[in-house]
């Protein structure tokens, strides 16, 4: 297949239109504004391209665009995944929306994390067209809200859509992403007994007790789970993230408060890491008859994985061998992705996408040529994927 020409200055140019639109996540920022406005700019951007083009409005101001490339019919339809959402700008250390390329880099809020992602795969589909190549398979643009907190935007997709396999730009560094890991959110309260400061025989002194269990927690992470391994992922960790307890320093406290998280791997259900949690504080309550406590694993997400042998990730493979001229590595990430939602909805997804650095941090920037190769594989895999 002839390589199609990326048009590098109208892909920097949708990027750099992408960054300069503020999209902070308000469920991570009081100053956020949410998705609306991009979302406006992505639509009228696709129904130029002749998309057929919709909303899914989820809540005020949290808003997905698909848009859908038909195809004539008889292939495989492919999804193509990302995120228009951004972690808070706050204290960053270069204006978080002028989008200034410097030294093959472009700089600003979202460029690496993921608004250069959502720019290649629509690029790839504007190439596609202007080439006049006509597919099989229809192409299905979900780009969508909130992936940065709850992940509403796909979850909405997910209920309305569906693939033969998906792929997600967000950055890879150019390797191929099989794994991610998952995490849990449990909270803990321990319960004791109110009483004068002066009374200790009549106080149980609920942070001390809390105590035991962040003692418990320190070890379950240095010994247990350090003896389970991923060829990708290594081991699942467990961290306490939040602490909340007592009324006034004259006061045993009754009551204490503990977040977690725990991140997981593949093999992980939310059934074992209940089980996990049940079994640590039964422990120490066998040793103290006055340690009283409660749970709950109020949040779950699944780990990710996917064969290398799967067909979509073949196609990229291949896809990125002919652009590239080099075999692609195959990578896990430790952070939590949409993918995981994608594949339970049994939807084959593989994640693929740009390099820079600074996502979530005081300067963030993508590399230049990292998109336009992300694009020029796009294009490939599209191609090929959809017309078998």
């Amino acid at each position: 297949m002839a390589e199609i020409q990326i048009k590098r200055e109208a892909l920097l140019s949708l990027l750099q239109d992408l960054i300069q639109i503020d999209s902070v996540n308000p469920s991570l920022s009081s100053k956020g504004t949410g998705e609306a406005v991009i979302a406006r700019y992505i639509r009228d951007y696709l129904n130029n391209l002749g998309l057929e083009v919709r909303f899914q409005e989820i809540e005020k101001n949290r808003v997905n665009v698909v848009g859908v490339l038909k195809g004539s019919g008889g292939g495989p339809s492919l999804m193509l995944n990302g995120h228009t959402d951004t972690v808070s700008a706050d204290n960053m250390e270069i204006d978080p929306f002028a989008a200034e390329e410097k030294d093959g880099k472009i700089y600003g809020r979202g460029a690496l994390d993921m608004k250069s992602g959502v720019a290649a795969l629509i690029m790839a589909v504007q190439s596609i067209i202007e080439a006049g190549i006509k597919l099989k398979g229809d192409v299905i643009l979900t780009l969508v809200a909130d992936e940065e907190y709850a992940s509403i935007g796909t979850e909405a997709v997910v209920d309305e859509y569906t693939a033969d396999a998906a792929i997600i730009c967000e950055p890879t560094d150019l390797d191929i992403v099989i794994a991610h890991k998952g995490f849990a959110w449990t909270k803990i309260e321990i319960f004791g007994h109110a009483a004068h400061g002066s009374l200790p025989h009549r106080g149980v002194d609920a942070i001390v007790k809390a105590g035991k269990v962040l003692a418990a927690i320190e070890e379950l992470g240095k010994t247990h789970l350090k003896q389970k391994t991923h060829p990708l992922l290594g081991s699942p960790s467990i961290h306490a993230s939040l602490i909340e307890g007592g009324t006034e320093l004259s006061t045993y406290p009754d009551y204490c408060k503990i977040k977690l998280e725990r991140r997981n791997l593949p093999a992980e259900d939310r059934k074992r890491v209940t089980s996990e949690m049940q079994e640590l504080l039964q422990n120490i309550q066998l040793q103290d008859d006055r340690f009283k406590a409660d749970f709950d694993v109020f949040f779950f997400r699944p780990a990710f994985e996917i064969s290398p042998d799967q067909p979509i990730v073949q196609t990229v493979s291949r896809a990125f061998e002919s652009i590239c001229h080099r075999a692609p590595k195959f990578e896990g990430l430790w952070g939590w992705l949409d993918s995981a939602i994608l594949a339970q909805a049994g939807i084959p997804t593989v994640i693929f996408g740009p390099s820079g650095d600074g996502a979530h941090a005081v300067v963030e920037n993508v590399d230049v040529q990292s998109i336009i190769t992300t694009t020029q594989v796009l294009v490939q895999s599209i191609i090929d994927f959809c017309n078998p």
